[in-house]
């Protein structure tokens, strides 16, 4: 039997949506290629996750049946019914070390007595008998009990986030959660920092009667490859000094909402900085 042609699909999409989502696929599909993932699997991936956002769009405030979602996706119903029983909730869950760490971080670069009078991070005793409350064991207890900080310090090593120094203090090398090293860790942020950027811009687009959240980016070609280093470490540095007032202000105002009933909302704001030789493009 030949399955039934939505509604949907037989609009045509316009132009200057279906070139910019090719855009943004290419990078996604060059990564996708590098870890061999063909074609087949994105596309059982594309289809699940259609059932997926499909299922998550109300009518009238009553839940998604399984013909509505097939109109709306195109998708045949019998497949609506199977792949709606392989969603599975919580299956984007942060790696532990990501979750406590970006929260040991932040604590770390926002809270005044860990910083220098330049507004850096200082090093820290690795152990409390030697550094007291301003130890790195101390830290990490005061935002986990249950982890022990040895096991912490260890994995931060691993992803090249913290360095250990001669005189045995801690040494945080960059002043965001952002591993060097730890492929679970990155893929993590990949689909996380995507996502929020990438939805902000769906919302700016889908949704004109609302204020528009905050996307912008400033573009210039022409320039040497010694202009894109300068610029480049000229992006960090500014973005340094942006992040850390951003979130010294957001861990005050977080302190301040924690026990309010309508906190749970979340926030990210973030940077980020693109070089390209447009002759390779």
């Amino acid at each position: 039997m030949q399955e039934p042609v939505s509604t949907h699909a037989l609009v045509t999409p316009p132009r200057s949506l279906t070139a910019a989502v090719r855009r943004l696929l290419r990078p996604l599909v060059k990564l996708l290629l590098h870890y061999s993932v063909q074609y087949p699997a994105l596309a059982s991936l594309l289809k699940l996750t259609y059932v997926e956002v499909a299922t998550t769009m109300p009518v009238d405030g009553r839940p998604q049946t399984d013909s509505r979602v097939s109109l709306l996706t195109g998708i045949h119903r019998l497949d609506v019914k199977r792949l709606r029983s392989e969603i599975v909730s919580g299956n984007d869950e942060p790696p532990m070390s990501v979750s406590l760490g970006a929260q040991i971080v932040a604590r770390w670069t926002a809270c005044a007595e860990y910083l220098d009078h330049k507004g850096r991070p200082i090093p820290l005793h690795r152990l409390a008998h030697r550094g007291g409350a301003m130890s790195f064991e101390s830290l990490v207890r005061s935002v986990n009990k249950d982890i022990r900080p040895r096991v912490l310090l260890d994995e931060w090593l691993r992803l090249g986030v913290a360095q250990v120094d001669n005189l045995d203090r801690v040494v945080l090398v960059t002043d965001a959660f952002v591993p060097s090293h730890g492929l679970d860790e990155k893929l993590f942020y990949l689909g996380k920092n995507v996502h929020d950027h990438l939805d902000t811009c769906a919302h700016n687009l889908t949704q004109p009667d609302t204020p528009a959240q905050l996307e912008r980016s400033v573009y210039y070609d022409r320039l040497s490859k010694d202009s894109t280093l300068i610029l480049s470490a000229y992006a960090r540095q500014l973005s340094s000094q942006v992040m850390q007032a951003f979130s010294q202000k957001a861990m005050e105002l977080q302190e301040r909402d924690h026990q309010q009933t309508d906190s749970h909302y979340r926030v990210t704001y973030g940077h980020y900085f693109h070089q390209a030789n447009e002759r390779e493009e």
